[in-house]
């Protein structure tokens, strides 16, 4: 059974889907990450990864976490380039607003990718 995380920030829209509170549909989950469809996609199958414990950056994450968040990768973008018929993937990740973090919450862009399609990751 996965637990429910024990530090979160209730005004974070991401701390508020991991414990409940808003509904997502899960593409992938393990104990730490749990991985979810963007709400504003920029390609067809553009999900994130989140952490479920609330982390403003990856340089606020432990090191030990290393492990399951390469586990989470892994599996969302096999799942998302089987589901898009995508032949590649780019993973994104934004720290600090300077660097085009929009949520204070540590997260991983993955974007399926096919031969041809143009994509922004800093719009």
């Amino acid at each position: 059974m996965i637990k429910k995380p024990e530090n979160q920030n209730h005004d974070c829209v991401f701390c508020r889907i991991m414990n409940g509170e808003i509904v997502a549909n899960k593409i992938f989950e393990n104990e730490n990450f749990m991985a979810i469809p963007d709400a504003k996609p920029k390609v067809k199958g553009h999900s994130l990864i989140i952490s479920k414990k609330h982390f403003e950056t990856v340089l606020d994450m432990p090191v030990t976490l290393g492990g399951e968040l390469v586990e989470a990768i892994k599996g969302t973008s096999l799942k998302l380039m089987e589901e898009n018929n995508a032949e590649g993937f780019n993973i994104v990740q934004n720290n600090f607003k300077v660097a085009g973090q929009i949520v204070p919450h540590v997260h991983f862009h993955i974007f399926p990718r096919k031969p041809g399609e143009k994509v922004s990751f800093m719009d």
